[in-house]
């Protein structure tokens, strides 16, 4: 399922634990796809608490608590880490990372909390969620056949990458516009990952994050920016990644396209993709400002000078998804969709 979907699924199940309908949902997917990255985001999106618990770094008495005598009684001192509602709040999102890596003895402490939502004294607050995550058995990552008591006890989902979810995730949290270009010039290496050459460093959407950091960092060390690419994404996307960065210094004027000058659109396929990008930015930047709508539209005529129609459509549909629907009340947005309305009629 793509990123997109999954959200709002998680987000039905954190609304469903007010109504008593919430099931435990497992996410599976390869190492770096953005499994915890999508919990975590609906936990901000709701203002919701989110506890991360790595099962692969747990024995089982982490879970179960440790034995105390208390009077006559063996009483158990229930881990602070599992929410509790005077300290955690009512509602929040409990997240089982790295499932499928931990010790069967591990998993079978976690049936209870799963299904049952308690663990002997200590019961799950009503309102908190239960998420879980693990990498598929054939990623060459530390993992585990998940038994069969335990894998009934969640509902089960397999994120699928899809560029265009990654794109609006990218430019919402300010993801350099120049990796978003490239991407969108190379789409197949937003996840690059073949398990039986067990890579140390290769594309994906974790890893491209780490790429955004290394621009901000080392872009004034030309010397260091190959190398620093290189460790976050591997060889070869590195040298890919370096070289079109490097020839963004033939980008037209943003300047001037966003002042309503007649600029004409580059003619090398990766130009068109890095301006596209970055005009979305400045979309974004604009947005709010009292010259919004003329940025707008000045990027919205622009849009119609890229030799290949369809390339307009992705600035504008990116555009959209980044800013919402402040782009239809914009005088210029009807004429450019009249202008390619053949292209979405047809195609």
């Amino acid at each position: 399922m793509r990123p997109a979907y999954l959200s709002k699924v998680l987000e039905e199940e954190v609304l469903g634990t007010l109504k008593g309908f919430h099931t435990p949902v497992m996410l599976w997917g390869p190492p770096g796809i953005g499994k915890s990255q999508i919990v975590m985001q609906i936990g901000k999106n709701h203002d919701l608490p989110v506890i991360d618990i790595r099962l692969s770094q747990m024995e089982p008495s982490y879970l179960r608590g440790i034995p105390f005598k208390q009077e006559d009684k063996v009483e158990w001192a229930v881990p602070s880490m599992l929410p509790d509602e005077s300290i955690h709040g009512k509602s929040g999102i409990l997240f089982l990372d790295e499932i499928n890596s931990a010790a069967p003895s591990v998993s079978a402490a976690a049936y209870q909390l799963i299904l049952d939502r308690r663990l002997g004294n200590y019961q799950v607050p009503e309102g908190w969620a239960i998420f879980a995550a693990g990498n598929r058995q054939g990623d060459r990552g530390v993992t585990y056949a998940m038994p069969a008591p335990l894998a009934n006890r969640f509902s089960h989902y397999e994120i699928d990458l899809n560029l265009d979810d990654w794109v609006a995730w990218a430019y919402k949290n300010g993801i350099d516009e120049r990796i978003i270009g490239f991407l969108r010039f190379r789409p197949e290496l937003i996840f690059d990952f073949d398990p039986a050459h067990n890579p140390v460093a290769f594309p994906s959407p974790r890893s491209w994050e780490f790429a955004h950091r290394a621009l901000q960092k080392f872009i004034d060390y030309p010397n260091l920016l190959l190398g620093s690419l290189q460790a976050c994404i591997g060889q070869a996307a590195g040298i890919e990644c370096h070289a079109f960065i490097e020839s963004l210094d033939q980008m037209p004027d943003l300047d001037k396209i966003l002042s309503g000058e007649d600029i004409k659109a580059p003619d090398e396929i990766d130009l068109q993709y890095a301006v596209a990008s970055a005009l979305v930015g400045r979309a974004i930047r604009a947005q709010g400002t009292e010259n919004a709508r003329s940025v707008f539209g000045n990027i919205l005529k622009y849009a119609s000078c890229f030799p290949q129609r369809e390339m307009g459509v992705m600035l504008v549909s990116d555009m959209h998804r980044a800013i919402g629907n402040d782009l239809f009340e914009v005088e210029e947005f009807a004429d450019w969709a009249d202008s390619i309305a053949d292209l979405i009629l047809y195609n």
